[in-house]
């Protein structure tokens, strides 16, 4: 398997001027689940042959409108949403002309599913933007073969193209992940509390997630380079292809769940006095998903900064609970980076093997001026 050069780079950046550019509002995108079929004359099989036939979308390579129950070969592929959805195959893209408010950051929630290699991935960007980012398709979450991802980026102009492409190539052209359920939402950029360092500790700003979703939205690896689809908080995992996942609670607010144990841990960098006294609370607690751990293996959630370091234990019943904790430290620089990681791997107990873990919500970060005396030291 190889990715394959530019030959289609010129195609991404064509804007089609006689589209009407989709306006961006928070929800699913114009046929972003694509059950608008194709005329059958753009079809083969499945196959789409007209680069205009999906209602709302452009074409390019090899792109498939797949029905829900469609065999590949003794596989039968199934559609999260709806009757239908689309595979994209070698080399191949879709794009769909979006109006939004240059400066604006928008993510964009997208399902897939692998159907033929292990390591598949997607790329998406915009034009104009930057560079494609890449969106591994490769550990599966969830029990049902599909699973919820979410990308970000910046408006640079009034009218983008948003482009989601597979760079793989394999010997079988048709061979690719399938993708469904394509939306957008508006992000404000979360400012800090009263006096909270952190921003958007409630995590109350994140994608886009469906009404009634059981299983949330994955946030792939985000570092400081990158916009993430998370206000404030960046994504960091070894490999880059682990994730954290952005759930509704029980309460009706919204939280990070821990699903990739100590691979993938959320982060956040704040500027912070030397010297100080730093509290950093928050919450740990479980989803309301039956994640139940505990007995001889409880939830374990490691706080951290590079001056101090917490592990908090939680029996979790998998019905919502959660428990208070709190970490205190005193910064030896002038940037502090926060980090929530789980130090366990969990599976729903209704034997699906649906991945799980741990939530943190509410994290605030207060820190005190420091004492004249500690000041002193510090020079």
């Amino acid at each position: 398997m190889v990715i394959k050069g530019a030959r289609r780079v010129a195609l991404f950046l064509v804007v089609c001027a006689a589209t009407r550019a989709a306006s961006a509002g928070d929800g699913p995108l114009p046929n972003g689940n694509f059950e608008d079929s194709p005329d059958r004359s753009q079809m083969d099989g499945s196959t789409v042959t007209g680069p205009d036939a999906i209602p709302q979308w452009k074409t390019y390579g090899h792109v498939e409108h797949i029905a829900s129950g469609q065999k590949q070969g003794d596989m039968i592929l199934t559609v999260p949403e709806g009757s239908y959805a689309l595979r994209l195959g070698d080399d191949a893209s879709i794009q769909q002309q979006l109006s939004v408010t240059p400066g604006t950051i928008y993510s964009v929630t997208f399902r897939s599913a692998r159907t033929c290699a292990q390591n598949e991935k997607l790329s998406a960007w915009v034009v104009p933007g930057g560079a494609p980012d890449e969106v591994h398709v490769q550990t599966l979450y969830t029990s049902i073969g599909w699973d919820s991802y979410c990308w970000a980026f910046q408006a640079q102009a009034s009218s983008v193209t948003l482009v989601i492409h597979n760079p793989f190539h394999e010997d079988d052209k048709s061979c690719g992940p399938m993708i469904d359920s394509v939306a957008i939402k508006t992000l404000y950029g979360a400012p800090q509390g009263n006096n909270n360092l952190l921003r958007n500790g409630d995590f109350e700003e994140g994608p886009y997630i469906a009404p009634g979703s059981q299983y949330g939205v994955l946030v792939p690896h985000r570092d400081e380079r990158d916009i993430s689809p998370l206000s404030g908080w960046m994504v960091l995992s070894y490999p880059n292809s682990k994730v954290v996942r952005y759930v509704r609670t029980p309460q009706g607010s919204y939280a990070v769940e821990l699903v990739a144990g100590g691979e993938a841990a959320l982060v956040q960098e704040v500027d912070t006095v030397p010297g100080s006294s730093c509290r950093l609370d928050f919450t740990v607690g479980d989803a309301g998903d039956n994640c139940v751990a505990k007995d001889q293996q409880p939830m374990r959630v490691q706080a951290s900064t590079a001056d101090n370091s917490t592990t908090v234990e939680y029996s979790s019943e998998g019905s919502g609970g959660s428990v208070r904790a709190s970490l205190e430290f005193k910064p030896s620089q002038s940037r502090t980076r926060v980090v929530f990681c789980s130090t366990g791997y969990h599976s729903k107990s209704d034997s699906s093997g649906t991945r799980c873990g741990p939530i943190i919500d509410d994290a605030s970060l207060v820190c005190a001026s420091p004492t004249p005396a500690a000041r002193r030291l510090l020079r």
